[in-house]
């Protein structure tokens, strides 16, 4: 079992938001990645856990043939592009943006006078010609949510080897999974093969069990 522990690693950001970035591929960042950093798995490329500053947001910018994978833990966010523009998002909902070959435009705003906090994943896409798309989820307690990834024969969520699950987990109880899985703890406390684990906690692990001791919510990634 390997942890990153976030508030171990370099705290950046840009405009309105401050980050630490817990994944950065090789084969997408090069020579770019930061120390101590995890190299993701499968297609899981990138994750960082930001909060924005009061009234903070992204700015306009673009992405093409990545998806992107966004997951509100406190505050909201007003969403503002060329997809679903408008949109609100809450605590525990989810949006996933697919950039596709004709790529996207958004700005991630924080409409409070106060931090929120959000946590965004990248995806490499199974295939570069898909066209651009937009999904939102939300999670619930005491439930597993697949948010990404899965086989072709479904259309609840984008189709993908490497797969994203979030999940809550009540104090008392435990969540498993086979293989090996990078598995991030974005609230509460739990232990997992005699280790604890708390907020922030990235672990790159196999045949995980984990069992909280409060109420926790996970990001998990796996291999179909």
């Amino acid at each position: 079992m390997k942890i990153i522990k976030r508030n171990k690693l370099r705290r950046g950001g840009f405009a309105g938001l401050r980050e630490t970035r817990l994944v950065m591929s090789p084969n997408l960042f090069r020579g770019h990645r930061e120390a101590g950093t995890s190299t993701g798995i499968g297609k899981f490329c990138y994750l960082a856990d930001a909060s924005f500053l009061p009234y903070g947001e992204t700015r306009m910018h673009t992405h093409k043939e990545i998806d992107v994978i966004s997951i509100m833990v406190d505050g909201r966010i007003k969403h503002d592009g060329s997809m679903a523009g408008g949109q609100e998002l809450l605590v525990d909902d989810i949006q996933v943006q697919r950039a596709g070959s004709e790529g996207f435009s958004h700005n991630e705003i924080n409409p409070d006078n106060a931090k929120n906090r959000m946590i965004q994943l990248w995806m490499i896409p199974e295939s570069q010609e898909e066209p651009a798309a937009y999904q939102k989820f939300h999670a619930q307690a005491g439930k597993r949510t697949r948010v990404y990834g899965g086989p072709t024969d479904q259309g609840e969520v984008f189709a993908a080897r490497t797969v994203i699950d979030v999940a809550h987990v009540d104090a008392g109880d435990s969540i498993s999974q086979s293989g090996r899985s990078l598995v991030y703890v974005t609230c509460g406390v739990g232990s997992s093969d005699g280790e604890t684990l708390r907020e922030g906690d990235l672990v790159d692990t196999r045949d995980i069990k984990y069992k909280a001791e409060t109420d926790s919510k996970l990001i998990l990634a796996y291999e179909l």
